[in-house]
């Protein structure tokens, strides 16, 4: 498949799951848009403007690479609110949430437009700044996927929503193993040498396998456990995932696919059954 066709077929995943958080959220009212999540502080207009807030910096990367840069260093917001010691992240949280909530929907619903036009756009094989390493658009349109769908479940969480999983689940789970390098590395571990094989049941009960056959590292359960524990939407021992091999073994509890500091992660609940 071409790569403009891989994006492509992204942007409409993406833009089928953020049509599912916006169905959560649109007929609220206002009370409902300051209940509790389950993420510690965060309201359920925190969510979205968190949400909102991603989409104005990852406009910025695409359309703006340098203007991303300048922004996020030097003497722009991003670098000016960090020496003051405030969170940019939980800064850009608190100040979308204390809008009103139509204003903070249409502006999510704004960005996110921007963004797929901007995504669709770029050339595929570009590589876009970020927090973290730089990505290509593909991978790009994956990482909003992921907020989108794991901000979508804190959300889902606190008005007692349980949403259908989807197949979209897979761009989660291939982002997850991607990322597995990575959270060793935030917990100052060195990256491991051996492979490790996902072997998820999806959702209509198919067997999804991501990385090589041979692989003695074999992480296996539900795909929708596997997307939970990645984005940390729940703890590990509250999931149904086994892990065969040191290396599966070690990574589960440090999974984490979003970038920055480690996450806190989630209380354990105690798993039915």
């Amino acid at each position: 498949m071409a790569a403009a066709d891989v994006v492509a077929g992204l942007l409409a995943d993406l833009a089928a799951e953020s049509a599912v958080v916006d169905g959560l959220v649109a007929g609220l009212v206002a009370e409902e848009w300051a209940r509790a999540t389950p993420a510690e502080g965060w309201t359920v207009a925190h969510q979205i403007a968190h949400l909102a807030w991603t989409d104005d910096w990852t406009a910025l990367a695409v359309r703006d690479p340098d203007g991303f840069r300048e922004a996020l260093g030097g003497e722009g917001r991003f670098a000016e609110l960090a020496a003051a010691g405030v969170d940019p992240v939980e800064a850009g949280a608190q100040e979308g949430a204390a809008t009103a909530p139509a204003q903070l929907l249409e502006r999510w619903r704004t960005g996110r437009a921007e963004v797929a036009a901007a995504l669709a756009a770029a050339p595929a094989d570009t590589r876009l700044p970020w927090f973290g390493p730089p990505m290509k658009p593909a991978s790009m349109a994956t990482a909003r996927l992921m907020e989108t769908w794991a901000h979508g479940q804190d959300i889902a969480d606190a008005l007692g929503v349980v949403r259908e999983p989807t197949d979209r689940l897979r761009h989660i789970a291939h982002l997850g193993l991607r990322t597995l390098g990575f959270a060793f590395a935030l917990h100052g571990l060195p990256a491991p040498e051996q492979p490790v094989r996902l072997e998820l049941t999806g959702p209509d009960g198919a067997l999804w396998t991501l990385g090589p056959a041979e692989a003695v590292n074999v992480v296996a359960g539900p795909a929708l456990d596997l997307c939970l524990l990645v984005t940390q939407r729940r703890h590990r021992d509250d999931l149904a995932l086994t892990a065969t091999g040191p290396v599966a073994t070690a990574w589960l509890p440090i999974a984490q696919v979003f970038a920055g500091a480690p996450g806190k992660g989630r209380a354990l609940q105690g798993r039915a059954g």
